[in-house]
């Protein structure tokens, strides 16, 4: 058993030594991992044989000879990613390089536990045609992100009672996994974004990062020393909830002042409703009410970095927004500033960068999440998958 661990693990930092050095000599291979030139010679020829990797045009160098590049192969294996989540639902399909072959959303008002394992089942169907026919059986399954829970609190977001009592007796993973008859690995929405964030960066990647993502709640996620902190029941780190004092002097929670849930609220006090996806709304529309949930919800960012530094370490953090890229750039100036302005006790205050993703960050995050545990994760529970 220690030896078949061994070899799966050398196995695997050949792999991570592949897809974060594309076009990577054996040479380099062998100095990258520590292995021996043999050593990686036979697991080259594994993986090779396996369809993980393949080996380029020889290209010739100044001295010696000719080196082949290793790369990985995109047909290697895929996964679909999901998310339900409060106001829209997104399916899309990624092979084992990240990239994206297919991607579906839809927008509604609240899940529908009676139609929604269908609907994914049917989008699962239509995303593997993006799959060459051959390679289909190489799809792993559907990694699903979904907040803690639609049985809960139901009218924050104007579901009935009824709804959420048909969301508390149902396991959604397991019944999307009856539905569309694949493996369905479950994510925290916050979780899954943080995770597709932190590997869409370019190695070497943070060790240690806090993250948020301004949506209809606020998703958030932590990484430290590397790994995704998740919890016992995969729902830690759910930063949105922790109670802060805002502008106003008032406490309250995360969610209830930087979420596009949050906004909805103020602009409907002035009579109108705001529905669907904010990226096509006419944000200058209601400029005003705007900026100033700009500032409110930065400002309560800000205050929850500072109280969640001082339980974790992290020297990065990243905002992100469902909103256009113009409004989350200047979300993430005023967290910024207002962070600045806060005092500090016994620690620097850490950095803030503007996320990528965007909306896609917990689809994205959810399909590669079960990737990386089958094919380049080398801790103890993975390895043994």
């Amino acid at each position: 058993m220690e030896r078949e661990s061994l070899r799966v693990n050398n196995e695997r930092a050949v792999l991570i030594a592949v897809a974060t050095n594309q076009g990577i000599s054996p040479a380099q291979l062998a100095r990258k991992t520590g292995l021996g030139a043999q050593t990686v010679a036979r697991i080259v020829e594994f993986l090779e044989s396996s369809g993980m990797v393949y080996r380029g045009e020889s290209v010739r160098g100044r001295r010696g000879q000719p080196a082949t590049p290793i790369l990985i192969d995109p047909n290697g294996a895929y996964c679909i990613g999901c998310e339900v989540g409060w106001r829209h639902l997104t399916v899309l399909i990624r092979d084992l390089t990240g990239a994206v072959l297919g991607e579906h959303r839809r927008d509604y008002d609240f899940p529908d536990s009676h139609n929604v394992f269908a609907e994914v089942a049917s989008l699962c169907r239509l995303m593997a045609t993006a799959v060459p026919e051959k390679y289909r059986d190489r799809i792993l399954g559907i990694g699903l992100a979904a907040p803690g829970g639609f049985g809960r609190n139901p009218e924050l977001v104007g579901g009935s009672e009824a709804q959420a009592a048909a969301w508390r007796d149902t396991n959604l993973a397991a019944r999307i996994a009856e539905a569309s008859g694949l493996p369905t690995f479950l994510l925290n929405d916050g979780n899954a974004a943080c995770w597709g964030e932190l590997v869409s960066r370019t190695p070497p990647r943070p060790d240690n990062m806090a993250y948020f993502l301004i949506s209809e709640f606020v998703g958030a996620g932590l990484i430290a020393d590397g790994r995704l902190w998740q919890g016992p029941k995969g729902n830690s780190a759910n930063l949105g909830s922790m109670l802060v004092t805002g502008r106003d002097g008032v406490q309250n929670f995360g969610h209830r002042i930087a979420s596009i849930n949050a906004l909805k609220l103020r602009v409907a006090k002035g009579g109108t409703a705001l529905h669907g996806d904010p990226l096509t709304w006419d944000w200058e529309a209601f400029k005003d009410v705007a900026d100033e949930w700009i500032e409110d919800g930065a400002y309560a960012v800000a205050k929850t970095i500072i109280n969640t530094s001082a339980v974790m370490e992290f020297d990065i953090v990243v905002v992100d927004g469902v909103m256009p890229r113009p409004i989350v750039t200047r979300f993430v100036d005023r967290v910024r500033a207002h962070l600045d302005k806060l005092p500090v006790l016994t620690s620097d205050r850490p950095r803030v960068e503007e996320g990528t993703l965007g909306w896609r960050a917990p689809a994205m995050g959810a399909a590669l999440k079960p990737l990386y545990r089958r094919y380049f994760s080398r801790e103890r529970d993975d390895v043994a998958l």
